[in-house]
């Protein structure tokens, strides 16, 4: 890589980690990417996963480039759980092409379900890509993506671009990534509006109902009703799991969210 690319690359991250909007860091990234030959991309990012799985699909990020009828399939239908990628997303840490796909499913070391999906991807045209695999400091939260590579382009093509530009890919897909994960977190559930937020925040600064009455000016009926549609917007139980939630998806003491995030897939 030479200093105009270095420079360039630089450049790139330093716009991606000032970034103020989750549509604004995607297209940066996705567009980079997309120049290396990997126009469509997906992404996934949960802080609810268990063993074997993302958790509650509601509660999870996801971000794709490629078509609504793509993505509805892909993530909403489940079909990413299945694939050979994900398998090795949940059990490891950092980048592959996806040339071991290709030889387990030649050699039949794939389980059924998993050689179906590489079958229905062939048929899509999708033969070679890329999966990323972030490290993360709780142990439940997950995040991962896929770099589908455009067509013409064939697995030892992708391992030779991989190759040759590995620490730019990865560069850029952790910026990206560690980006995302510090802003607020849009899911398919009901979006917390600001009155909503504020109560919820003067709850986690430790004030009572009354309290949060007098500081918003509303009655301590209205403050309860704030807090019982946080609740049910949040999919939880208690105020408190609520609070929990809600810091934790970034909802909460942070600048107003943008009011529709165009890439998340519904």
């Amino acid at each position: 890589m030479g200093k105009a690319d270095v420079t360039e690359i630089l450049s790139l991250l330093t716009r991606i980690a000032e970034a103020k909007a989750m549509a604004e860091v995607w297209s940066l990234a996705t567009s980079h990417l997309a120049a290396m030959g990997f126009s469509r991309v997906n992404y996934g990012f949960t802080l609810f996963r268990g063993k074997r799985s993302v958790g509650d699909p509601d509660d999870a990020l996801f971000l794709t480039t490629a078509d609504p009828v793509y993505a509805q399939f892909y993530f909403r239908n489940g079909f990413f759980a299945k694939t050979p990628a994900f398998r090795w997303t949940l059990n490891n840490v950092g980048a592959c092409t996806w040339s071991w796909v290709r030889e387990a499913f030649l050699a039949g070391r794939l389980t059924p379900e998993e050689a179906e999906t590489v079958r229905q991807n062939l048929a899509m045209g999708i033969v070679a890509g890329i999966t990323v695999s972030f490290p993360e400091s709780s142990t439940r939260a997950k995040g991962a993506m896929g770099l589908i590579a455009d067509p013409g382009l064939d697995p030892p093509t992708v391992d030779r671009i991989f190759e040759m530009r590995r620490d730019e890919i990865l560069a850029l897909c952790h910026m990206m990534h560690l980006k995302l994960t510090h802003l607020p977190f849009p899911t398919a559930r009901r979006p917390l509006t600001q009155r909503q937020r504020e109560a919820l925040e003067w709850v986690a600064d430790g004030k009572t109902t009354q309290d949060v009455a007098l500081l918003m000016e509303i009655s301590p009926a209205m403050v309860e009703k704030h807090l019982r549609l946080t609740r049910e917007a949040l999919s939880v139980d208690t105020t408190a799991q609520a609070v929990a939630k809600a810091a934790l998806m970034n909802l909460i003491f942070t600048p107003d969210p943008e009011p529709e995030p165009l890439v998340a897939v519904r």
